[in-house]
């Protein structure tokens, strides 16, 4: 797949680094373009070019500013996730969501602090593109419609399209709802508040989807 900052679908950021899941397997290649390398940065992270960030605002690709991401490197595989807030200041917590390249990055503020290999829905039950607001946040639920576990659920729609701890493998796929690793989910559970911002983005064709 093609990496670029500001191609749909396809921004660079962190789990990102590594980078997009096709039918199988994760060939995640390191981008170098929209990336540079800052010595002032704390270990374990890398600036974003500002020309291209600014470019991918513009194009509704990102929702807010974005100055650092998470160095990830080689590849990230179904179940992968990295987390690290060392030094990053307070700020509000959004999430970006990359169907295509199956990656969901967390920031705060202009930094990201997480990201995670996710699962997404196929069958007919597309996982919808859009911003959304975190609508409410249930620890322990359980679907009453598919009667599964959904822990760390955060509802991001009336009808119940909700990010939540889910095994992460190939050959899974969700109702619509965005599935991430369960240990991460508690992790963004605890940093995500009601009305939080999430952007997704690159709605796949079926035939992309893992089987």
């Amino acid at each position: 797949m093609r990496r670029s900052l500001i191609g749909i679908a396809a921004f660079a950021l962190g789990g990102t680094t590594a980078a997009a899941l096709s039918m199988g397997d994760a060939p995640n290649v390191r981008p170098t373009k929209p990336i540079i390398h800052a010595a002032a940065l704390p270990p374990g992270r890398v600036a974003v070019a500002q020309a291209s960030a600014r470019e991918a605002l513009a194009q509704g690709l990102i929702l807010h500013p974005v100055s650092s991401i998470l160095a990830v490197p080689g590849r990230m595989q179904y179940g992968d996730y990295r987390w690290d807030d060392k030094g990053v200041p307070e700020g509000r917590t959004w999430v970006r969501i990359d169907l295509k390249s199956q990656i969901m990055s967390v920031f705060r503020g202009q930094q990201e602090i997480g990201t995670a290999v996710i699962l997404y829905g196929a069958d007919g039950l597309a996982t919808p593109t859009g911003k959304f607001p975190v609508l409410a946040k249930l620890k322990d639920h359980r679907s009453q419609t598919y009667d599964a576990p959904m822990p760390y659920t955060l509802r991001l729609t009336g009808d119940g399209v909700s990010i939540h701890g889910s095994n992460v493998r190939w050959g899974y796929a969700t109702h619509g709802c965005v599935g991430v690793p369960t240990a991460f989910a508690a992790r963004l559970f605890d940093a995500v508040s009601v009305g939080d911002d999430v952007l997704i983005v690159g709605g796949a064709d079926v035939s992309s989807r893992p089987a």
